[in-house]
């Protein structure tokens, strides 16, 4: 009689679990991809360093923007002033903080509105087609050949005295036009995929097909557009404001510490070298970030690819 003999099959384990390795998600994919960036990372090291700087060291430095020492008036930085005196006798590193306060919140806010906007927009003209998508492109072309900042110049006064949010609105105004073109171009590509068709035949609405489908798709470009657009709104609001046309007395911002202290730029140096200098970082560092993030989410953009090359020749 002769004995069968049975073989029991077991399963192979996959090579993450032999390693016991979590598998690498697209979100980590990225944080290493950034972190792999020098400038991007040094200049997101940067943009918290000013953030912390503008929100927490009012709360810790014993001078107020406000405040006027009338014992040290046009005094150089010292101990007690960090960065010198007015020749008010107001303590110019309270004033700086307090510009970038402003500068910060108007270039974040101004960032996340009009890219929201050109996202909708964007998405709206591409998905939808035909009159609508004339009427909303015949609408941006007609924002793009007007003269931006004069048109802000000249609606600045009638608000003046009034909340600063009135300047993040007016310059989300004229902020999103060039980025809703490129929603718009990819959203005509998008709207042909299966997973949409797939979602229009199901009978799901428009707007929802819109935002779980579209607008998600085009999240890196949304990230990478907001990011950068904070730098070039920090540069409007400052510009505005140094022509006196943003943020009024008595407030302050770093467009109108520049402003007061250009005429004194080679007698008090520090009334123009302290606010222009924290303006050039605050820029230089949130661009940097927005440049390191991009090529974080796109490994494809033409930096990443010359990093890649020039590894590849030093091999």
């Amino acid at each position: 009689m002769s004995e069968t003999t049975t073989s029991t099959s077991t399963p192979t384990a996959s090579p993450v679990e032999e390693t016991g390795a979590a598998p690498i998600t697209r979100g980590r994919l990225v944080l290493r991809r950034l972190l792999r960036n020098k400038l991007g990372l040094a200049g997101a090291a940067v943009v918290v360093l000013l953030f912390l700087g503008a929100f927490v060291s009012p709360l810790v430095y014993p001078w107020d923007y406000r405040t006027q020492d009338d014992l040290a008036l046009l005094m150089p930085p010292s101990p007690e002033h960090w960065f010198g005196t007015t020749k008010l006798g107001e303590d110019l590193f309270a004033q700086c903080m307090r510009g970038l306060q402003k500068s910060l919140l108007i270039g974040l806010l101004v960032g996340v509105i009009s890219t929201a906007v050109a996202s909708v927009v964007g998405a709206t003209a591409g998905y939808f087609g035909r009159g609508t998508d004339r009427s909303l492109m015949w609408l941006v072309d007609l924002l793009l050949v007007l003269p931006t900042f004069l048109i802000v110049a000249i609606l600045s006064p009638a608000f003046r005295g009034k909340s600063w949010l009135l300047l993040v609105l007016l310059l989300s105004a004229f902020s999103w036009m060039i980025t809703s073109r490129i929603v718009r171009g990819m959203t005509l590509t998008l709207r042909e995929r299966e997973y949409v068709l797939a979602a229009r035949y199901m009978g799901m609405p428009a707007w929802r097909i819109i935002a779980r489908h579209i607008i998600p798709n085009m999240a890196s470009l949304l990230i990478i557009d907001a990011t950068i657009g904070v730098g070039g709104a920090i540069l409007a609001e400052t510009s505005l404001s140094f022509f006196g046309f943003g943020i009024q007395p008595p407030d302050v911002s770093l467009g109108t510490l520049i402003a007061s202290g250009t005429d004194s730029a080679l007698t008090f140096t520090w009334l123009f070298t302290f606010p222009a200098g924290l303006l050039v970082a605050t820029v230089l560092a949130v661009n940097f970030f927005g440049d390191g993030l991009r090529d974080a989410l796109d490994p494809t953009s033409s930096r990443a690819r010359g990093r890649r090359a020039s590894r590849g020749r030093r091999r």
